[in-house]
């Protein structure tokens, strides 16, 4: 048990003045007070001690000059007691960087030996990055010269508004026919500019727009991509299978207030909802078969049928909802394609451009891509793209160009608002994809990549 301070400043002072203090007298009386004492066996004092007041002293130099080396002492203490705990985190530190010091260690003894294999990933990185940009190097190119091509329209086009300004204030001061003809030339030469950005490769897609709910949770919905601008009948084919009606609507507002202007009744029922009408003809499949059909709006008659080469049908190569659509009818900027699979070409995906009139079979490409995979697929200008799926999550994730016979990988994501998608397919004149998504029939707009081609391309 550590003394107390009185007990303390008692013997200091003591052995200061030279005093013995076992021999000490001091009385209580005399202003100090008893601390403790000790008897022996026979009950005789053996020592009693006694400390003074605590201001009894408390002028005089020596006791001064104890307290000071006390304070010290205790602050000495104090700067110790401090002093080890900084050294205690300290040397926890120091443990924490020794770890993280081995660690590094030996992540650089392990990088110093795979450097030669990250060096030789990351360069053929880089090397297929720019792999992918080389080819943007001549479209950009022909960019600066398309901007100066629309720069000059522009001009022209502003020359025109001027002259058109003052024949409106001063009639007569120019040749009519003459202005008539500058007017009619700059429009061809626009309407070339237009054809030329025709086709290009999908970049995005954005959307839905939602334009009607009704039906079951497949079928199909189509406007005629070759139509005229007038003509913006819309079809209607509710269901998979056990189904011949086709709804005719005189517009897009007719369609959503199910105002009807006609009524097909097929001779045939048809199979899955990939048909497409196509200069005025309706193309499907017919039910339980590998035969198409192309049937005459304006006559209500079929003027062709053909039997799809090898092609599987009722559900032996559908997409991956099912629903018989083994056989996919779709049309773009280029013509009538049909897409299925064969067992010749195991269970992958074949394209087949078609002839309109007799159905014919004009040429194929055989995919790597299992037609069971496939949610969805349309063409656009003569590429086929595939979704990955039909459900929430889908995205347009494979193409096949038929002009350059070569596929790649994409990730093009788009919004399945309704869950579940059952129709997919381009219009070339709208340039948007019309979707039946789970009973709602739905508009999404593409966006092309576009590349001009000019009159020294061949």
């Amino acid at each position: 048990m550590r003394a107390p301070a009185n007990i303390l400043n008692l013997l200091l002072l003591s052995l200061l003045a030279g005093l013995d203090p076992s021999k000490t007298q001091i009385s209580p009386k005399e202003g100090w007070q008893v601390y403790s004492s000790a008897q022996d066996p026979d009950g005789r004092c053996i020592c009693t001690v006694v400390a003074p007041e605590q201001n009894l002293c408390s002028r005089d130099a020596k006791s001064r000059q104890l307290r000071q080396l006390l304070e010290k002492v205790q602050n000495m203490s104090q700067s110790i007691e401090v002093l080890n705990l900084r050294t205690q985190r300290d040397f926890q530190y120091v443990l924490k960087m020794e770890t993280q010091m081995k660690g590094l260690k030996a992540k650089f003894r392990q990088i110093e030996d795979d450097r030669k294999t990250l060096m030789t990933k990351h360069f053929q990185e880089l090397k297929e990055k720019m792999d992918e940009l080389l080819p943007l190097i001549p479209v950009l190119e022909q960019y600066k010269t398309d901007a100066k091509l629309i720069t000059q329209f522009k001009e022209e086009i502003r020359n025109l508004s001027t002259v058109l300004t003052g024949i409106q204030e001063e009639i007569g001061a120019y040749d009519y026919e003459e202005l008539h003809q500058r007017v009619l030339s700059l429009e061809t030469r626009l309407r070339d500019c237009m054809k030329k950005l025709t086709c290009g490769k999908l970049m995005k897609i954005t959307g839905p727009i939602t334009v009607k709910i009704s039906g079951t949770r497949f079928g199909a919905w189509m406007t005629d991509p070759l139509a005229s601008e007038k003509n913006n009948r819309v079809w209607y084919m509710d269901s998979y299978t056990n189904n011949k009606i086709v709804r005719e609507y005189k517009s897009i507002a007719d369609f959503v207030s199910g105002a009807e202007s006609r009524t097909y009744n097929l001779p045939f029922k048809w199979a899955g909802t990939n048909h497409v009408v196509y200069n005025g003809s309706l193309y499907f499949n017919k039910y339980q078969s590998n035969i198409i059909i192309k049937y005459s709006f304006d006559t209500g008659r079929v003027l062709a049928q053909r039997s799809l080469e090898y092609a599987g049908f009722h559900n032996v190569y559908p997409y991956t909802w099912g629903g018989f659509s083994d056989i996919d009818l779709m049309a773009d900027e280029i013509g009538l394609w049909a897409v299925y699979a064969t067992n010749q070409n195991a269970g992958n995906i074949v394209i087949s451009q078609l002839n309109q009139d007799t159905l014919e079979v004009l040429k194929s490409w055989s995919t790597g891509y299992p037609k069971r995979s496939a949610g969805e697929s349309f063409m656009i200008c003569g590429t086929l793209y595939v979704t990955n799926s039909h459900l929430t999550g889908a995205k347009v994730y494979y193409s096949y160009s038929t002009k350059t016979s070569t596929y790649e990988y994409t990730d093009i994501p788009f919004h399945n608002q309704y869950f579940h998608i059952s129709m997919l397919d381009y219009n070339a004149r709208d340039r948007a994809l019309y979707a039946w998504n789970n009973g709602h029939q739905v508009l999404f707009n593409v966006t092309l990549f576009h590349v001009i081609k000019t009159e020294d391309d061949t």
